[in-house]
């Protein structure tokens, strides 16, 4: 019998071995749902097998049928898309006092554990950015007996943190491991408990940005389960740190999240709590100029532009060093992603100009943001008609991406082929679409 590591490698599997269904057992189920609907369907213990085992992904109907097997509603299931809308999403670990080390541990845990795939509900992130918003932070208990951390010790965790998270791009692919054990390493000291409390809020506050940073890295290879776990262990050392405006921003990475798997409304609800704490105007730019983001996909027209003018304001009332975690929020950022909030409300020639407009501010350094820039430029061509220009801007950008190691910009590129299928003869399409598949 193969171990249960092994059987349970897909969201689909695990919803079958909760409920006690066997493979055939669910394709029968399959088969009746479609016969209550008035038509036949074929799926057999293999194609349940093709699924779980990556193999194949089930067509609309297949899904539609899943969905009712499983009681899922069927616009969550149109709205997440395969595989993220099946059910099985773990709750989040409550903020509380002692809940730093279990959160951090949790996503620490995610290369080995069976349950990577699992997302956090919708529900779970809500409430958890609402017990944020309206919990005050804890504060973090004395050293115990005997010696505690030496704050030379802490000055070289955060001297190597600071060098890890601060390499440039390209180099950021390579460094997985060694983030991984550096905030183990934190982890452990704070698990341990032996420190002054000024010492424990620097151990907090390193543990929050590191753990920030490996889920960014793990957002970029497409591992979403992993990347939020990290951000939800962020979110805690944050939050017992006293850091609100770092605690804000993790918030908005997990909105920025929802919004990246079509979930705006749970990024809207995430971000109208991660802002009612937010302080430094740079945080509150940035907060505002996601919400916009959430907004425009839900096709709120004037909220978004009341947010984006909100962002607006307040990036240029910044005034002193932004926060660490926002200090790369320029106008270059407000300009591109307002051209794709304007893009997403049907305004395409504004939209490129924006978006053309930030791409040149882009400074040289951040190449995976210019690599996501990019494809929103080519998408903004593309939408224009200019295809050949547009294939241009997605080859950049397909470049940059596989030069950084960066899967999340490749599938950017990857969802406008369909697109300039319709343009096959223009210069440079062809060339675009081999080298997409080919990627």
């Amino acid at each position: 019998m193969a171990p249960v590591d092994d059987l349970i490698r897909h969201p689909i599997a695990h919803a079958r071995i909760e409920r006690g269904w066997s493979q055939p057992e669910l394709a029968r189920r399959v088969r009746r749902a479609a016969l209550r609907r008035g038509f036949r369907s074929g799926v057999d213990r293999q194609r349940i097998w093709n699924w779980e085992n990556n193999r194949a992904t089930p067509d609309d109907d297949s899904q539609m049928l899943l969905a009712d097997v499983f009681e899922i509603d069927q616009s969550l299931a149109t709205t997440l898309g395969w595989p993220h809308w099946l059910p099985g999403r773990d709750s989040s670990i409550p903020l509380g006092p002692n809940s730093t080390v279990p959160a951090l541990r949790e996503a620490l845990r995610t290369s080995m554990d069976r349950r990577t795939f699992l997302t956090y509900s919708s529900a779970a992130l809500v409430g958890l950015a609402h017990q944020w918003a309206s919990t005050e932070p804890q504060t973090l208990a004395a050293a115990l007996d005997g010696k505690p951390v030496d704050a030379e010790l802490v000055d070289l965790l955060e001297a190597t943190g600071q060098k890890l998270t601060g390499l440039i791009t390209e180099q950021r692919q390579h460094t997985r491991t060694l983030l991984d054990a550096h905030l183990t390493t934190v982890t452990d000291l704070i698990e341990g408990g032996n420190y002054t409390q000024p010492v424990g809020q620097r151990l907090h506050t390193l543990a929050a940005r590191m753990s920030s940073t490996v889920g960014w890295h793990r957002f970029d290879q497409g591992k979403h389960a992993a990347a939020s776990r990290f951000w939800h262990g962020a979110l805690h050392s944050a939050h017992a740190s006293g850091d609100r405006d770092l605690g804000a921003g993790i918030m908005s990475d997990l909105a920025y999240q929802a919004t990246w798997l079509k979930d705006p409304k749970t990024a809207a609800q995430i971000l109208d709590s991660a802002v009612l704490r937010t302080e430094h105007p740079t945080a509150r730019s940035l907060l505002h100029l996601r919400l916009a983001r959430a907004q425009a996909a839900l096709g709120e027209a004037y909220t978004c532009r009341r947010s984006l003018a909100t962002a607006e304001q307040e990036l240029a009332r910044t005034a002193g060093e932004p926060p660490a975690w926002c200090s790369w929020m320029s106008p270059a950022d407000l300009l591109v992603d307002s051209g794709q909030c304007l893009l997403d409300l049907g305004e395409p020639e504004r939209a490129r100009e924006l978006i053309e407009e930030g791409t040149a501010l882009l400074p040289g350094a951040r190449d995976k943001t210019r690599a996501v820039f990019l494809s929103y430029e080519a998408g903004s061509l593309l939408r224009a008609g200019d295809a050949d220009q547009a294939a241009a801007a997605a080859m950049q950008s397909l470049t940059l991406a596989k030069k950084i190691g960066a899967p999340r910009c490749v599938a950017l590129v990857r969802d406008l082929t369909p697109g300039f299928k319709r343009y096959a003869g223009a210069d440079g399409v062809n060339d675009l679409l081999e080298r997409v598949r080919a990627s």
